[in-house]
């Protein structure tokens, strides 16, 4: 199995540079993945799709203000890119340098605001892999330091500055968890009203944690599918969850992961035996093959050719079923990735 056979042609022009006017007005495109056949919808049009035994669960990562810029103290600029918060005041990051950074260099950030107050300071400590670990000072909030320097950190095909608006709808409205450096696209389609309605449905709902990593914008740099190495991610799925996704089963409805973020996270629970709560790292790989133990039903948003995450969504349906729902919605003027359109796919 190779890569190039999850690449499909997109004209640049329908990629999604800013979010539809309205959550929810977004489209949807439902695909049956055991006849293949396809309807279009608007997605507040979901509620007459979900039946009252189904069980919604939502990724309720929090995304950061991830994206830093400064220079050295020896005067070299940079940008910067957390992958993750570590204990202490730590960050792990990807930084852009002319010339490699020692431990013990100083790194001092501009504030955003672009104001006159000094720069925060951070050390380097070192190096790991691909990324710095860098220490801000002990008595610094983490959190207040990064709402002055930190950028929303939109994905590299939005060719733009980040802007007020990111702030609001680079975010789902149920987010509480803060550690994702990249938005769980497919929540971004649910305002708090749609919510309600399918609370007054009777559709029961649950949550997960799965902090997105910068790792999930890296192309795949191998041309076998099965040579690739997925990147971790921190994961949460809670005993009550695991309840209610047992209960949801026994009484005939389908558990309705809500992103590719929720079904990973459902899907390690499901690698072992019985089906339990996990807390930890994540590199879960799904490709066509995989054996889908919990998820019955997926919302998902259209993602960028021969990604990990075509991958997985071929997987539920299959190669064939996918790349064709991605043709017609590309026919139909469909908006992708992060601030485009979604999709539905269920038994």
């Amino acid at each position: 199995m190779k890569v190039s056979d999850f690449d499909y042609h997109l004209p640049s022009r329908l990629i999604a540079h800013y979010p539809a006017e309205t959550r929810s007005s977004s489209k949807l495109l439902h695909l049956d993945r055991e006849t293949g056949a396809l309807q279009h919808y608007v997605f507040n049009q979901l509620l007459d799709l979900i039946n009252p035994d189904d069980l919604l669960i939502f990724n309720d990562t929090k995304v950061i203000p991830a994206r830093l810029f400064g220079r050295k103290d020896s005067g070299g600029r940079f940008e910067a890119l957390i992958e993750r918060v570590a204990d202490g005041n730590q960050l792990i990051t990807q930084i852009k340098l002319s010339k490699a950074a020692k431990p013990g260099t100083q790194l001092l950030f501009d504030s955003k605001e672009g104001d006159a107050i000094d720069p925060v300071t951070a050390e380097v400590l070192g190096r790991e892999g691909d990324f710095y670990r860098i220490k801000f000072p002990d008595e610094a909030n983490l959190g207040e330091v990064l709402s002055r320097i930190g950028h929303i950190p939109l994905p590299p095909y939005i060719k733009r500055k980040d802007k007020e608006v990111d702030a609001e709808r680079y975010q789902t409205v149920y987010a509480r968890h803060d550690g994702a450096v990249a938005a769980p696209t497919a929540g971004l389609h649910f305002d708090q009203p749609l919510l309600d309605a399918l609370t007054e449905k009777g559709v029961e709902q649950a949550f997960v944690t799965l902090h997105v990593g910068s790792g999930t914008f890296q192309p795949i740099r191998v041309d076998t599918v099965t040579d690739h190495k997925m990147h971790d991610e921190w994961v949460d799925v809670s005993q009550d969850v695991i309840d209610k996704i047992k209960a949801c089963k026994k009484r005939g409805g389908r558990v309705i992961a809500v992103g590719t973020t929720s079904v990973r996270s459902l899907e390690t629970c499901g690698l072992k035996t019985p089906l339990s709560a996990y807390q930890g790292e994540t590199d879960i790989f799904i490709y066509p093959g995989f054996e889908f133990k919990v998820v019955d039903a997926m919302i998902t948003n259209f993602h960028l050719p021969g990604s990990s995450l075509v991958m997985l969504v071929s997987a539920f349906a299959s190669r064939e079923s996918i790349l064709g729902a991605y043709a017609e919605a590309v026919a139909q003027d469909y908006r992708f990735f992060s601030y485009g359109d979604a999709m539905f796919i269920s038994r």
